[in-house]
Parts: C-alpha cells; structure tokens; sequence
C-alpha cells in the first residue's frame, strides 16, 4: 500500500480529477494535505507518507513544502527543482538559451532606469512580466515609450518581486498558440488556444481545440521537457514565420479544458506517472 500525500490549495477542478482517478487505485491510500493549513517542523514531517503529489495553486507554498519533504527523503513530484526551474521565468529562459532551444529573446534590467533602456534596446511593442506568476497576471504589452515609462513606475511601486524586470521580446502570433502536455519527456496532447486579445490563457478566455502531435511540435517539447528536468509538464508555444519557440513552461498545470478537447485522459497519465515515481 502506497500512502501518498495529495498536496493543494483547494479543490479544483483538476484536483477533484486527480483524487477521483486515484480513489480506482486499490494500493494506493491518499492523504489530503491543505498547504495552508500546516505547520512544518522541518526536522519532523506532519504525517508519514511514501510519496507526496505536489498541486498547490501558490508557487511558493509548494516549493518551500516540497523542499521539506525532499530533506526527509520522501519523493515529490514534481519535485522542488524542477518547479524553481518552471516557477521562475528567468530561470526557464536562460535554461532554454544554454540548451539552444528557441526562445524569444529577453533581457534582465534591476531599476527603473535601466528597465527604460532595455524596453528602448528591445525595441517596440515588447513584453514586460514578473519573474513569477500565472494565468496572465500582470502582463503588460508596451507599444512606446510612454508605456513603457508608466509600466515601470507601477511595477516599481508594486515591491520587490517587481523591481527585478524581465523584459521579452513580443511574437506576433497567429491570433492563438500551443500547449503542450508533457510525461516524463512525452507529449501525450496538445491544445490551440486561440483569442482575440494578445494573451491566450484560457484562463483569461482563450478557446481551447486540438493541435496535432507533428514531428516539429514533440521534438521541441521532448528537448524542453529533458533540459528542464522530466516531470508533469505544459509547455507554452508559440508559432513564427521561422518555426516553433518555447515561451513557458508550467510545473502545476490545469487541464479541465483539454479532456474532451483532445480525446486523451490525462489525469489518469498523470496519476500513472506519479505512482511510477514511488521508490520501491
């Protein structure tokens, strides 16, 4: 019997999947834990498990209590590194630059004068986001400089997580772009998402329908999914004029609207995978 922890935030969609999927697994008992609702001795764990499942909403939570079970020797998927790789966007484009995988171009400035000069050296329009963060949040698309001249004051004022700026080339897209599910280094499907507005999160709106799996789209996804670090991931794509390039990559991923979008149960993979990962 594997006695796994089934770490989240709240009961989403997705998690309501995952521990339904679950429950049809006879040697596996779950045990819930509500990352807000511990206190962690980092020297004794809450609760004796083989494996902890790792969905939590907040990107911090997740990565400081993985991190305490990993030093307790208990596995973790995804574990801790593989998150701070994915979580922090810095982090995944200089990873994806060192391994010769398409990116768009981004440059790092530290103060507000010189966030002025990397939006003016990238050029316009441009991108301006936090180093971490999801679902679209405070993304901004700077078309001149009187843009750029107020985006930055406000980030500025926003505090320290805002003060570092992570500026990024703007792909024009094709009114949509790619997500990609990962296992292990497998794309198992993937989904257009498509809007009229520049971002095309579904969470803000975008349409989901089926992309093929094309020769392009699995190559560059397995490349990521090794330099990265093998786990449960959805890589964010975008389609130009000169091929396919990695925009991000999420470590949490939501699913609710690719289910029936691509005929593939991927909350049953992923539950097959996470068990895989149980020491025996």
């Amino acid at each position: 019997m594997t006695r796994l922890g089934f770490l989240m935030t709240r009961l989403r969609p997705e998690e309501k999947l995952l521990l339904e999927e679950l429950e049809k697994r006879p040697d596996v008992e779950v045990i819930r834990i509500l990352d807000g609702e511990h206190v962690f001795d980092i020297s004794h764990l809450p609760q004796k498990v083989d494996l902890v499942f790792e969905r939590s909403i907040s990107y911090s939570r997740g990565l400081y209590i993985a991190r305490i079970f990993e030093a307790n020797d208990v596995v973790v998927v995804n574990p801790s590194l593989l998150a701070e790789r994915c979580g922090d966007k810095y982090i995944t484009s200089q990873i994806l630059v060192r391994n010769n995988i398409p990116t768009p171009r981004v440059l790092m400035a530290f103060d507000e004068s010189s966030a002025l000069a990397a939006v003016e050296m990238m050029g316009y329009p441009c991108v301006l986001k936090p180093v971490i963060g999801s679902w679209g949040r405070l993304l901004a698309l700077v078309e001149n400089r009187s843009d750029a001249e107020s985006f930055i004051e406000h980030k500025a004022a926003l505090g320290i997580n805002h003060q570092v700026y992570y500026i990024q080339e703007y792909v024009n897209k094709p009114g949509r772009d790619i997500r990609a599910f990962v296992i292990g280094e497998e794309p198992i499907c993937a989904i257009y998402r498509t809007s009229e507005s520049w971002i095309t999160n579904t969470a803000r709106g975008g349409v989901a329908s089926n992309c093929p799996l094309t020769i392009e789209l699995v190559d560059i996804c397995q490349r990521t999914a090794r330099a990265l670090g093998c786990g449960m991931l959805a890589i964010d794509v975008f389609e130009t004029g000169d091929g396919l390039v990695v925009n991000e990559v999420n470590h949490t991923m939501e699913f609710r609207n690719s289910i029936t979008t691509t005929g593939i149960n991927i909350p049953a993979l992923m539950v097959d995978y996470v068990l895989s990962q149980a020491r025996g």
